[in-house]
């Protein structure tokens, strides 16, 4: 038994939209800690009240919850308020790094680049938006992940349907110029980069299924970056990371522009640990076994 970290918490489940994500990933971590002798349970948020963590004595967790209530930063403020070590960023990363809006705002605040944007609302000049990013373009709630509510608007007349789509899952939503240079995504481990991945899906985009349940989506990683082009992006990541105030680990999603300039697209505060999932991918590349991943992730476990 792997005593030093004492009794672990895995938080998985909850009740947002990626529940079911959720589960894979903190089963995936759960069994990997115990291999490694940690002392860890399962909690599943959505069954226990968040007393119980102080109640049942667990010295630290390790959040896998996925979406709202587990990485936009109520969370964090709970386990901060309890004195409990969680795993990834604090309450203002965490909620930052959730609305895709604010995140937008800071990091051209700070001159970073991110792909031309409009905020919509049923009363948008949908025609003019249109006009503004041209087709296709791609429109989204603010405040979800795993590509829930994203559609790929390809037609003239289609960014209403889309607006009304996204919606439903958050009042603020997005339209974003689509960037055809290809989409990556760069894991950030403690202070260091790890390996770009390249996603290739097969679908026309990558959408929750392409994400989690197709077995088609192609990953490369190395990404097939020149090596000054691959240094860029790193270096773009972790400097993504630093602004929004991100901690211990997390996953910033890149876009090439169609003559090779990178644009931030997003950035993920909780990232998925399951078998499809990206971060595992880069850290194997770096020489990091899943296991000595998710032990890696804990020591990195910290209160505000």
């Amino acid at each position: 038994m792997t005593n030093r970290f004492g009794k672990v918490g895995v938080l998985l489940g909850g009740r947002s939209a990626e529940r079911e994500v959720s589960l894979k990933s903190g089963g995936s971590v759960l069994a990997a800690l115990r291999r490694q002798g940690v002392d860890a349970h399962p909690f599943d948020t959505a069954e226990h009240g968040l007393a119980e963590l102080e109640r049942a004595g667990f010295e630290r967790v390790i959040i896998s919850l996925h979406g709202r209530g587990g990485e936009d930063g109520t969370l964090q403020g709970a386990l901060t308020l309890m004195g409990i070590p969680y795993t990834g960023s604090g309450v203002m990363a965490s909620a930052l790094g959730m609305d895709k809006w604010r995140s937008k705002l800071i990091w051209q605040a700070a001159g970073l680049p991110v792909p031309d944007y409009a905020l919509l609302s049923a009363d948008s000049d949908f025609d003019a938006v249109e006009k503004q990013l041209g087709l296709p373009l791609f429109v989204k709630p603010a405040n979800e992940g795993s590509s829930v509510g994203v559609s790929k608007v390809r037609q003239h007349g289609g960014l209403r349907a889309a607006y009304a789509e996204a919606a439903r899952h958050d009042p603020l939503v997005l339209a974003e110029r689509y960037l055809s240079g290809g989409e990556f995504t760069v894991a950030i481990l403690g202070d260091t980069a790890l390996p770009a991945v390249k996603i290739e899906p097969a679908t026309d985009f990558y959408d929750y299924e392409a994400k989690y349940y197709r077995d088609d989506t192609r990953y490369l990683c190395p990404a097939g970056l020149t090596e000054a082009l691959e240094s860029e992006m790193r270096e773009l990541a972790k400097q993504a990371f630093a602004v929004i105030g991100c901690r211990g680990w997390g996953r910033v999603d890149i876009l090439l522009s169609e003559d090779g300039r990178p644009f931030l697209l997003e950035i993920n505060t909780s990232p998925g640990m399951t078998d499809h999932s990206l971060v595992p991918m880069a850290a194997r590349a770096a020489g990091l076994s899943f296991d000595e991943l998710c032990l890696r992730i804990l020591e990195l476990a910290h209160v505000e």
